[in-house]
């Protein structure tokens, strides 16, 4: 049985207490007087590393790729868990998605994501949607960016990235993600396969386990030595992937 400290009382720090209470493999967070603060920067991360705690964390753990490297390497020192939740790979619609694109061939595709204007403090859009370039890394590996250009209406609050990215065998792929007072919340897409183009995202039903929990239950896995060190390298290589193709973005909107 683990015991532990929620740091975060936002939306997802709310849910991790409740997934934990429900949990036969936590303690409550009665039980270890567990308190709840927010906490998102690398000093915070390495105060929880330092001591010799295991660390999950939610995405992205920082805002540059350097730090990240750095709090991989103090967890390696200090032999603990450091985990990135990234509950946008467990939603139903995406596995549902990963099942269609699996074993074809991609000629190009676009991924323009929409949503509601962003709360100061988010961070650049790079980072703030760093889900959707996820979701691309996960469905078509490695990925490069050859330009990326930031449009912005400050007034209105309103603004809109595009990134072009390449594939490893060449294939080009296009990331939009924009932000303004009154857009719907929603993932459009258009992948061209050599067998078919997908236009949706197809749907799927809610999974019977809750995303937060499903991700609570792979953190108790690490921790309980039941994930591979193949597979916790591969995590941990694609999450500072993500982290370097978004600070290259950012590099490249602001020249």
């Amino acid at each position: 049985m683990f015991g532990a400290v929620v740091v975060g009382i936002g939306t997802a720090g709310w849910v991790r207490i409740r997934d934990m209470l429900g949990s036969s493999a936590w303690q409550s967070c009665r039980e270890t007087e567990c308190q709840s603060f927010h906490i998102q920067e690398k000093a915070g991360l390495s105060a929880g590393s330092e001591p010799g705690k295991h660390v999950c964390v939610e995405y992205p753990m920082t805002m540059n790729y350097k730090a990240a490297l750095e709090l991989w390497n103090l967890a390696q020192e200090k032999g603990v868990i450091l985990h990135e939740e990234h509950i946008e790979l467990l939603t139903e619609d995406y596995k549902e998605l990963k099942r269609e694109v699996e074993g074809k061939l991609l000629q190009e595709g676009t991924l323009h994501f929409t949503g509601g204007a962003l709360k100061p403090g988010f961070g650049f859009p790079a980072f703030s949607g760093i889900a959707r370039l996820t979701w691309l890394v996960e469905l078509f590996g490695e990925l490069s960016v050859t330009a990326a250009t930031m449009e912005e209406d400050s007034g209105n609050n309103y603004c809109k990235m595009t990134a072009k990215l390449l594939t490893s065998d060449d294939r080009p792929l296009v990331w939009i993600e924009e932000r303004g007072p009154g857009l719907p919340r929603a993932k459009n897409i258009n992948f061209q396969f050599d067998s078919c183009t997908l236009t949706e995202v197809p749907p799927a039903p809610r999974g019977a386990v809750g995303l937060f929990m499903q991700d609570l239950i792979h953190f108790s896995a690490k921790l309980a030595g039941q994930v591979s060190p193949g597979e916790l390298h591969r995590e941990k290589i694609r999450i500072l992937h993500c982290l370097r193709l978004a600070e290259n973005i950012q590099q490249l909107c602001k020249r």
